[in-house]
């Protein structure tokens, strides 16, 4: 394991401002109407792919406390193969990996198309921002080596 470089309220401290902004941007898109238990899965997801510990942790301990089903955090990684996803959550899922793996492709004209189906412009733009914000936290822990947040208690 790798040592901490700083710690969240260190950061919080060196940069006035920036959390603040981040956690706003949460709060506009939690204010959306997109279900959180959407909004974990996504930040869930993107969090794996960029192998943020700290982020996993700190969104698995939300995602258990809004009580999203059991099978649906522990195959994740799998979402294509598992049946437990709605088809709302599989654009969902697929949207976030276009977006968190853009280098690598990004989101083509068809799942952009099927996105703005299923959610509709102003959700999709949400959503959008949700993905970017969590990457946006991904990198920021990372980069700094947050220790991971205590699993919530059972």
């Amino acid at each position: 394991m790798t040592a901490p470089r700083i710690d969240r309220p260190e950061f919080a401290a060196l940069t006035p401002g920036v959390s603040e902004a981040l956690l706003a941007l949460g709060k506009a898109i939690k204010a959306s109407g997109l279900p959180e238990d959407l909004l974990e899965l996504v930040k869930l997801r993107a969090s794996q792919l960029n192998g943020c510990a700290f982020c996993l942790q700190f969104h698995l301990n939300v995602a258990r406390q809004l009580k999203v089903e059991t099978p649906k955090i522990d195959l994740l990684a799998a979402w294509r193969e598992a049946p437990v996803y709605s088809a709302r959550e599989r654009i969902a899922l697929a949207w976030t990996e276009a977006l968190t793996l853009a280098p690598q492709g990004g989101a083509d004209d068809a799942l952009y198309a099927a996105a703005l189906a299923e959610f509709g412009a102003a959700p999709l733009a949400f959503l959008t921002a949700a993905i970017a914000n969590i990457n946006a936290w991904n990198r920021i822990a990372m980069g700094l080596r947050f220790a991971p947040p205590l699993p919530a208690a059972a």
